[in-house]
C-alpha cells in the first residue's frame, strides 16, 4: 500500500492512441512472435512523488482470426509522467489499441 504523507491528493487521467498498425502494415499488424510498443505520459502537473498510475484498454481492435493476446502495465512511474508498456506474442494481430489511464498521488504544499 502507497501512504500519501498529506492531506494534498490529486489525480491526473487521460487517453492516448498506443498505434494503428493497420493503417500502415505496421509490426504489431502483420508481425509475429515479441513484440511491444511503449507511450509516454507527461502529467499536466507535476506530483510530490511519484503517484500510482493505472492504465486500462478503452479501445482495442484484434484480427479475430488469431489468438488475443496481450499485456499492458504502466511502467518508470515518476513525478512527472510516466511510460505505458503493452506486449503480445505469438501470431496475435492487433490493428490498433487506445489506452486510458488514471494517476493519484501527493501533490506539492503551496510553500514547497
Amino acid at each position: 500500500m502507497k501512504r500519501l504523507q498529506n492531506h494534498y491528493v490529486g489525480a491526473d487521467q487521460g487517453e492516448v492512441i498506443m498505434f494503428s498498425d493497420f493503417e500502415n502494415n505496421g509490426e504489431m499488424w502483420t508481425g509475429t512472435g515479441d513484440r511491444s510498443a511503449t507511450q509516454e505520459v507527461k502529467f499536466s502537473e507535476s506530483f510530490r512523488t511519484p503517484p500510482i498510475a493505472q492504465v486500462f484498454m478503452t479501445m482495442w481492435d484484434f484480427d479475430g482470426t488469431t489468438n488475443t493476446r496481450g499485456d499492458i502495465r504502466a511502467v518508470d512511474v515518476m513525478n512527472d509522467g510516466f511510460k505505458i508498456e503493452f506486449q503480445t506474442w505469438g501470431d496475435t494481430s492487433v490493428a490498433r489499441l487506445r489506452v486510458g489511464w488514471t494517476a493519484i498521488g501527493e501533490l506539492r504544499h503551496a510553500d514547497e
